[in-house]
């Protein structure tokens, strides 16, 4: 291994910009941020030690305090709690005592196969109790994880059922203006959850000035959420295809992939797509996140991409004219460039044989929690819930949670919903509740992940996502949430906003599930 002013230099050399890159790889490489990496990245690129230390402390995946060979840290996500994860987690510390430490983190994305957890960065699936107790012996007799199991890292794909997206051929490929028309007639939006026009925002950034940029927002942190995960195993050719699409109409010569930090698993696949892909006109750079759910939200995506903390920035001005580094840039998810470059191989009449009047195509869906065949369903939009829950075998469901912990949780009542931006806009996810769960619990869960999730920036947020917390552990205050939720709402951004919504629907919907009448 090298020395650790070595590696400095060295990544100071590839990733000049980007300080927080340069600090995800040394946190990788040695397993903790050391002092002397901080000062020789603060000197080398002219930054105050203070913001170098300030990266750090908000990225959670990034730390100064070595701890150990082994950083062991289990999915704390409803489904993961619904699978038995807080026993086994448990049992883990148990294990071992005395000898490393276990944490806690936020949804790792695995919600289809959990429970599930990190070792150093990797995840780690299917966890029971001889999993667990394998898994502390080999801590114990510090096998390094080149030599641990490889089953315990496999990843399934689960893809249950798949449509246009999967399935569309790649045949004469369109660019710039035919292409942008294409878009246009097709009404593709965005696959985010917002569904703001594609040819619209290409459009707009085209006609901006300044150098433009590309970026994809891989950072799907959202609870119960993990197509862009199967997206960027089985179709990163399509994607990265896509992104350079785009920058053919908007004029953009570098790009950005911006991967979550939980599926760094994926880290050869994708680098070894980039150089297939690699062009003279257009290149596409890595950038994995450290491990904050707020970067997924666009504007704190480009400000941890320019190496700060992910404060979601005041808007206007928007992206597609004062993005990243203050240029005009594009920013939209893994399923939507997946999906533009679909368009441009079959054109947009071929996308618009799916879906509905507003909600065009196909929506892929990461369907998780109590039924028998979790995974990832492609349906045209205006697919019932109902249906969903049919195929994915769910046994007398009580609830369902849409768009997660800061969606809409449905009732029975309920089920005749449909996806789509008319009735239920959803960037993906769908959480399904059988009918012995306890909704308080599932409440509980989503107050955890705001409380812990909050970047702190506003007061709002930061003291009202612990407030909720605080009432739902206590069963105290209920009466009072109404006012919080509407005190939440005046947060600075979206976190914030939409962090009381689903507790509110459980409150509202389930009220014998509180001693309620």
């Amino acid at each position: 291994m090298s020395s650790v002013s070595e590696e400095v230099d060295l990544l100071v050399g590839r990733l000049g910009e980007r300080p927080l890159q340069i600090l995800v790889e040394i946190q990788k490489t040695f397993n903790h941020v050391p002092t002397e990496a901080v000062e020789g990245i603060a000197r080398k690129l002219g930054l105050p030690v203070s913001r170098v230390l300030a990266n750090i402390e908000f990225y959670s995946f990034l730390s100064l305090e070595k701890p150990g060979d082994y950083v062991l840290l289990m999915s704390d996500n409803i489904t993961d709690w619904m699978a038995g994860s807080r026993s086994l987690y448990s049992r883990l510390c148990s294990n071992l005592e005395g000898i490393a430490d276990a944490t806690k983190t936020s949804c790792t994305g695995m919600c289809d196969q959990g429970p599930a957890m990190l070792v150093n960065g990797i995840a780690v699936t299917k966890l029971d109790e001889n999993r667990i107790d394998s898994i502390a012996d080999l801590v114990k007799r510090h096998v390094p994880l080149s030599s641990w199991p490889r089953e315990y890292f496999h990843v399934e794909s689960n893809i249950r059922k798949s449509g246009w997206l999967f399935e569309s051929g790649r045949r004469k490929v369109l660019e710039g203006q035919a292409l942008l028309q294409e878009l246009k007639d097709s009404n593709l939006r965005g696959r985010g959850g917002a569904g703001f026009p594609t040819a619209l925002k290409w459009a707009s950034c085209r006609e901006a000035t300044g150098e433009k940029y590309v970026v994809c927002n891989a950072d799907e942190g959202e609870p119960g959420t993990f197509k862009d995960r199967v997206l960027l195993t089985h179709c990163a050719e399509n994607l990265l295809e896509g992104m350079a699409l785009c920058a053919n109409i908007v004029g953009a010569k570098r790009g950005f992939l911006y991967v979550r930090g939980e599926y760094r698993y994926l880290e050869s696949h994708l680098a070894k797509m980039l150089r297939k892909k690699r062009s003279e006109d257009f290149t596409v750079e890595l950038h994995w996140g450290a491990g904050a759910y707020i970067c997924g939200e666009e504007s704190a995506l480009l400000e941890s991409i320019e190496g700060k903390r992910g404060i979601p920035r005041v808007r206007p001005p928007f992206p597609v004219t004062h993005g990243l580094f203050g240029m005009p840039t594009v920013v939209d998810n893994v399923e939507t460039f997946c999906a533009a470059s679909g368009i441009a191989a079959g054109g947009g009449k071929d996308f618009r044989r799916f879906g509905t009047d507003e909600s065009r195509g196909t929506k892929l869906l990461s369907v998780s929690g109590d039924c028998s065949k979790p995974g990832i369903y492609e349906y045209p939009f205006g697919v019932s819930i109902e249906q969903i829950l049919a195929d994915c075998g769910a046994d007398e469901p009580i609830a369902v949670q849409v768009g997660g912990a800061s969606g809409a949780c449905l009732d029975a009542s309920e089920f005749g919903r449909k996806i789509g931006f008319e009735d239920l806009p959803t960037s993906g996810s769908v959480m399904i509740f059988g009918k012995n769960r306890d909704m308080k619990e599932a409440a509980l869960n989503f107050s955890k992940f705001f409380a812990h999730e909050s970047c702190g920036f506003c007061t709002p947020c930061r003291v009202g996502t612990s407030i909720i917390e605080q009432i739902l552990e206590s069963g105290n205050g209920l009466a009072e949430m109404p006012d919080l939720a509407g005190i939440l709402k005046a947060s600075h951004c979206g976190l914030g906003q939409s962090a009381s919504r689903a507790v509110m629907d459980m409150l509202k919907k389930f009220p014998g599930h509180w001693g309620l009448s």
